[in-house]
Order: structure tokens, then C-alpha cells, then sequence
């Protein structure tokens, strides 16, 4: 590996990383902010809950799965004219964060609704017999319950799109996967394809850990 070839390209490099936290950032604030509100209704309009509605729940889940089964790429070309109408471009970090951002919301309800399902029946019975609000059901109780298991489910999330931000650089997105694609793949570079693979490996090594000691800091058990 060509370790001096590396360090004139760090510039580049560090840029790649931050187009990539970029896309992170965006796909993943839409995720918490969308899916995860998705994932709780998902959870609560299921039969013997708080909200139960299985109508409302049949078609939400239907709609999650309907986008979660597109392959990341089809999606990516399929959202173009929206990705388009939101940011002007179709091309960049934030052009990719569009269809980063629309796979993240199902993908993230899915885990919180499996998520909440780990809390036990009697918790939210308990809390239903004491009087509680629904809001403060989903506050106090579900959320306050599952913490630990949200921040794993988020961690997961995390490091799937990390993977799935590579993919979006293949098409003009930016980032590291862009990077290792024009010099590993198009210039012949492989030290640089190399290099990239093992930051990605880093990276996820790093969010890994990060999560499981989060996620064990807010376990209750």
C-alpha cells in the first residue's frame, strides 16, 4: 500500500468523511424524528393495545413494507424527481440523503416496533390502571422501558446506512464510497479502495461499540 499516495490524498479523504456524516446525520435525524413516531403507532394499533385499529395497522404496515422491499439502489433512482423538487439537484451529499432518508423511516419504525414489543404487558396495564395519559404512557412507560433497546435498534440503523451511504456514492452522492469508486475502481488505485474499506470497518467498529456501551449505561436490567 502506498502510504505516501494516501497522504496527499488526505484532504480528500477527510472530505469524503464529513459528505458522509452529512448524509448519516440527515438520513438519520429523519428516521428518529419520522420513524420512530411510525413505530410506536405501529406498536400501539396492533390488536390488545393502546390505540388497537387493525385497519390503520394493516395499512401502515403494509405501506413499511412496500418501501423496505426496494432495493436501496432502485430506490435512489425512483425518488430522482422528488430528490429533485426538495434540494434542486440530484447529485451531493444532501441529494443523497433524500432517498437515505426515505429507506431510514420504515427500516427504523420496523426496529422500534419490534423494540417495544420487549416491554412487558403489565408495565403498560399498571400504568393504564394508575390512570395515566396515553402521552405519558408512551413517555414515562414504553420509551422509558425500551431505552436501551432503542439506542441498540439505532445503532443497527446506524451502521446499515453507513453501508447504504457507500452505495449512494456510487451515483453521485459524495462520500467515502464515491471516493473508493473513482480511484479504487475507475483509476486503478487499490491501495485507495483498501484504505477506504478499512476506515468503513473502523467506522463501525467505533458505532458498534459506542451503541452496545450506551445501550448498556441505560439498561434497567
Amino acid at each position: 500500500m502506498d502510504f505516501s499516495n494516501l497522504l496527499s490524498m488526505a484532504p480528500e479523504i477527510w472530505q469524503a468523511s464529513l459528505e458522509t456524516a452529512l448524509m448519516l446525520g440527515i438520513g438519520l435525524t429523519v428516521a428518529i424524528v419520522l420513524g420512530g413516531p411510525l413505530g410506536i403507532v405501529l406498536f400501539l394499533t396492533q390488536p390488545g393495545q393502546l390505540w388497537a385499529h387493525r385497519a390503520l395497522n394493516g395499512v401502515l404496515g403494509w405501506l413499511v413494507n412496500l418501501v423496505r422491499s426496494f432495493p436501496f439502489i432502485i430506490l435512489m433512482v425512483s425518488l430522482v424527481p422528488l430528490t429533485r423538487l426538495l434540494v434542486g439537484s440530484t447529485i451531493g451529499p444532501v441529494a443523497a440523503a433524500v432517498p437515505l432518508s426515505f429507506a431510514a423511516i420504515p427500516y427504523f419504525a420496523r426496529l422500534v416496533e419490534q423494540t417495544l414489543r420487549e416491554v412487558p404487558r403489565g408495565v403498560l396495564e399498571a400504568a393504564e390502571a394508575m390512570g395515566a395519559s396515553p402521552w405519558q404512557i408512551i413517555r414515562k412507560v414504553l420509551i422509558n422501558e425500551a431505552r436501551a433497546g432503542l439506542v441498540s435498534s439505532l445503532t443497527i440503523l446506524t451502521i446499515s446506512f453507513l453501508s447504504y451511504s457507500a452505495v449512494a456514492g456510487v451515483v453521485g452522492g459524495g462520500g467515502i464510497g464515491d471516493l473508493a469508486i473513482r480511484y479504487g475502481y475507475y483509476r486503478f488505485q487499490t491501495d485507495v479502495m483498501l484504505a477506504m474499506v478499512a476506515l468503513l470497518v473502523v467506522l463501525v467498529q467505533l458505532i458498534q461499540w459506542l451503541g452496545a456501551r450506551l445501550a448498556k449505561a441505560l439498561d434497567k436490567r
